[in-house]
């Protein structure tokens, strides 16, 4: 972890502490799960659960879910655990995240019979979270979801598919959006927790990505939830949505600027090593200008990542302009960070087994998922426009 970052003051003791002992964990005990993970399904699934398992066992979750000595999220400590899991091992870093983003909606909205049956084992490790949002014709736009369910009696019926779901046939449950119709578009969603042995649920594809992840497609069809699923209210699933991922939308960023420091740590040792026309990479300024351009954008993506996470943990509330700020800057400036170390490399770069070969494919979902950057640009014009508005009006 990088040691000035640790000591901004956006940071407390605490998290200080966990980002020293998660490196070390992180090295000791998950990169190496990771790296043998291997790329079909089955090594990444029981690679993913060993990952949570250990996580859990260590104390590492305990940021991941609200439990009853919490009573809001530390963003700050999701970030960091995020930013140092990134720069050890991506997959690392994704079995953590999913568990905060597939639990997230329970944490937030659940019932207390909700929260006391699924978020103690998904701290412990024990249980696999999802969150199923995405459609097939309904991704950036979720008013778009076509997912129905329909009420009978103490039950609803969900039907309907979802896709690009991050642990898709993995999880222990889902938490999935569908549409109950109390009102046209986004205010017609609720959101349900389905386990995933429920006989109305099956992964119908899984998907295979540039950079080896469990990702599948999942069909509901005739899917039968007591009223009791129901997380928050009818027609509160956009809210629901959207609450979560204001919580977890700085920590993508997070993740991005772990991705960059590893791949700025691995340019380092090989421009001092790597020799060109007598002289070591490090001695010709066309490579210390790139090495100066990917530390400065690193840190400029810090600062607004932990700004972020610092805004959200100390004013609470809606933190849609920083925490869009943060994974708009930090996801493009680590794609271009990544980038730059491949090209350092030459044609070592793009050699499979090499670090920064791997870390040009984790990288570049993180430009896509949970708002894609094109999304987050309008975020940001739309609330910028909002508080002139707001501003103008007084």
């Amino acid at each position: 972890m990088d040691r000035g970052c640790l000591d901004w003051p956006f940071l407390e003791p605490r998290h200080r502490a966990r980002a020293e002992a998660l490196t070390a964990f992180a090295a000791a005990e998950l990169a190496p799960i990771a790296a043998a993970a291997g790329e079909a399904d089955t090594g990444l699934d029981a690679a993913c659960r060993s990952i949570v398992q250990r996580l859990g066992a260590a104390g590492f979750l305990d940021c991941v879910a609200l439990d009853d000595a919490k009573a809001t999220f530390d963003v700050r400590m999701l970030a960091l655990s995020r930013d140092v899991l990134a720069r050890s091992a991506a997959l690392a870093d994704f079995a953590f995240a999913m568990q905060g983003l597939g639990s997230g909606p329970i944490s937030l909205f659940g019932t207390p019979a909700q929260r006391a049956a699924y978020l103690p084992p998904v701290i412990a490790g024990s249980r696999i979270a999802a969150f199923a949002l995405s459609e097939p014709q309904a991704g950036s736009d979720v008013a778009a979801l076509a997912t129905g369910a329909q009420r009978e009696g103490g039950h609803y019926v969900l039907d309907g598919t979802k896709t690009w779901i991050s642990n898709g046939g993995l999880a222990d449950h889902y938490v999935v959006f569908a549409r109950t119709g109390e009102a046209p578009g986004a205010r017609g969603l609720s959101a349900f927790v389905v386990d995933a042995d429920n006989p109305g649920l099956r992964v119908s594809e899984r998907l295979h990505v540039s950079a080896p992840h469990p990702l599948a497609s999942l069909a509901l069809e005739g899917c039968r939830v007591p009223v009791t699923a129901l997380v928050g209210r009818p027609g509160d699933g956009f809210k629901v949505a959207m609450a979560t991922l204001d919580v977890f939308r700085t920590t993508v960023g997070a993740a991005a600027l772990g991705m960059a420091r590893r791949a700025l740590d691995e340019a380092l040792d090989w421009v001092v090593r790597r020799e060109a026309f007598g002289r070591p990479l490090a001695d010709y300024q066309l490579t210390q200008a790139r090495l100066a351009e990917m530390a400065t954008g690193i840190d400029a993506a810090a600062l607004l990542v932990y700004r972020s996470a610092w805004a959200k943990d100390v004013h609470g509330g809606r933190n849609t302009l920083p925490s869009s700020m943060a994974k708009l800057h930090a996801t493009e400036t680590a794609q271009q960070v990544v980038d730059a170390a491949v090209q350092l490399f030459g044609g070592r770069g793009v050699l499979r087994g090499v670090t920064v070969e791997a870390l040009y494919r984790e990288i570049r979902a993180l430009r896509i998922y949970e708002g894609t950057s094109e999304i987050q640009k309008l975020v940001i014009a739309r609330e910028l426009l909002a508080q002139r508005e707001a501003e103008t009006s007084r």
